[in-house]
């Protein structure tokens, strides 16, 4: 939260040409998040008074897509510079004395450097900058010989001395709310691309005796921004890896941190261990000592303590309790709620079922819509038949089940506590417990047969 009351605006008109998209710039993703997604819940952390998003290119998709009620919205029909575009915003203003101009394109800047730059603002107006090594394509700080900043130059009006400075502006400022809305008035567009900079309100500041204050982000990577796709790919490279360092401190063992991808928040006890390629969308929550083995992709899941995942697993909206054995190639699907010691084999899928204690699945099998007890063992190529084209019933499996391989249980249907079902059985009504049910045509032998011959074209 800032130490002062303080409004946001964000600017999120551009197209991004170089982006080579229908999509407008601002709703790329980083870690499964739009850009402008990550600016917006970054400003949220400082409790501003006013939240307003300055859209233009797309401006129905942005807004439906970043849909908010905290969030005032100024439309900016020409993309006539960054002066112009916080203009768009000024009939939103609240009165607040500090508004923070923010990007929709520069997602990693932290609330820790945005509360810097706030502070540096108190009674002045704050630049977020930065030293570059090549500080190409970026407007430059000017700075006096005493060290006071006078103005900021864009690269296609700066000089040659000019262009040598590494200094260089993000863009990102902090400014005193009043002095905004009468500079951006006094904007002229007598530069190089005929556009109302935002940047020049630095030498009306100058001007008018009030001090201009830099502050610097802990990291360069928090001020890069998107204008092409392989500038995105750069970002989302840097985000995992600040996510991988963040999980290894706190004693997640990865076997490459430079191969996970996590696309919302993953939380972890100790001891988990997770190999090379795996991805973590939403919430996933992992408990004690689990191991997650390659290439595993688990989204709003919540895995119990000591459960072990083996590769090319695939879980969606689902639970498993602790000490589970599953993979490779198992699917959970919204619904899935496993119990203590399931085993989930190869290739078996789970979709809105209960699975009690020590139940196994451990090859080739669907189980849809049924609540499993416990101590059941599912047989090779068996499934539930949930669905008879138009509606969805229930499977009851009780506690102790032995079920054959090659089984059909067309549902609704129960199967009895202690129940056997023989391979090959296609159940239609319900077994009784502690029996053994078999639903077999006899077994014959035809003479003479001959199987068919592949014929020579």
């Amino acid at each position: 939260m800032s130490d002062q009351p303080v409004q946001v605006v964000i600017l999120a008109a551009g197209q991004g040409k170089r982006m080579h998209s229908n999509l407008p710039k601002v709703l790329h993703p980083v870690a499964g998040k739009a850009l402008a997604q990550h600016v917006i819940d970054t400003a949220r952390t400082l409790a501003p008074q006013k939240l307003i998003v300055v859209y233009g290119h797309g401006g129905d998709v942005v807004r439906s897509t970043l849909a908010e009620g905290d969030i005032s919205w100024a439309e900016q029909a020409q993309q006539l510079g960054t002066g112009h575009a916080v203009a768009q915003a000024v009939p939103q203003f609240s009165d607040a004395p500090c508004t923070l101009v923010l990007y929709g394109d520069v997602p990693l800047t932290s609330a820790a450097t945005l509360n810097r730059l706030l502070h540096a603002g108190r009674d002045a107006l704050a630049i977020l900058t930065v030293d570059l090594a090549d500080p190409a394509g970026y407007g430059r700080i000017v700075r006096d010989g005493a060290g006071s900043v006078r103005r900021i130059v864009e690269e296609k009006d700066a000089s040659a001395d000019e262009k040598a400075i590494r200094e260089i502006n993000t863009g990102i400022m902090a400014i005193p709310t009043a002095r905004l809305v009468d500079w951006l008035g006094r904007l002229k567009n007598d530069n190089a691309q005929g556009e109302y900079y935002l940047t020049d309100i630095v030498a009306l500041a100058v001007a008018e005796g009030l001090p201009v204050r830099t502050a610097q982000p802990d990291a360069e990577w928090e001020v890069l921004g998107v204008n092409s796709k392989v500038q995105l790919a750069e970002l989302e490279r840097i985000h995992q890896r600040n996510v991988a360092d963040r999980l290894l401190v706190a004693g997640v063992r990865l076997a490459d941190p430079a191969r996970i991808d996590v696309r919302g928040t993953l939380t972890h006890g100790r001891d988990v261990a997770i190999d090379v390629g795996c991805v973590f969308e939403g919430d996933v929550e992992l408990g004690d000592a689990v191991e997650i083995g390659p290439y595993c992709v688990l989204r709003n899941v919540k895995v119990g303590a000591g459960t072990r995942i083996a590769a090319f697993c695939h879980f969606e909206e689902a639970v498993i309790g602790p000490d589970g054995v599953l993979g490779p190639y198992a699917r959970l699907r919204p619904g899935a709620e496993l119990g203590p010691e399931v085993h989930i084999g190869n290739f078996v899928e789970v979709k809105k079922s209960v699975i009690g204690a020590q139940s196994k699945a451990n090859h080739l099998a669907y189980i849809g819509d049924a609540e499993i007890g416990q101590r059941v063992n599912v047989g090779a190529g068996t499934i539930t038949c949930n669905y008879d084209g138009a509606n969805k019933w229930k499977t009851v499996i009780e506690d102790d089940v032995f079920i054959g391989s090659d089984t059909q249980l067309v549902a609704p249907v129960t199967v009895g506590r202690g129940a056997t079902l023989g391979a090959g059985t296609t159940l239609t009504k319900d077994a009784p417990p502690e029996a053994l049910t078999v639903s077999r045509a006899k077994q014959v032998t035809i003479r003479g047969w001959d199987r068919p011959k592949k014929v020579k074209k």
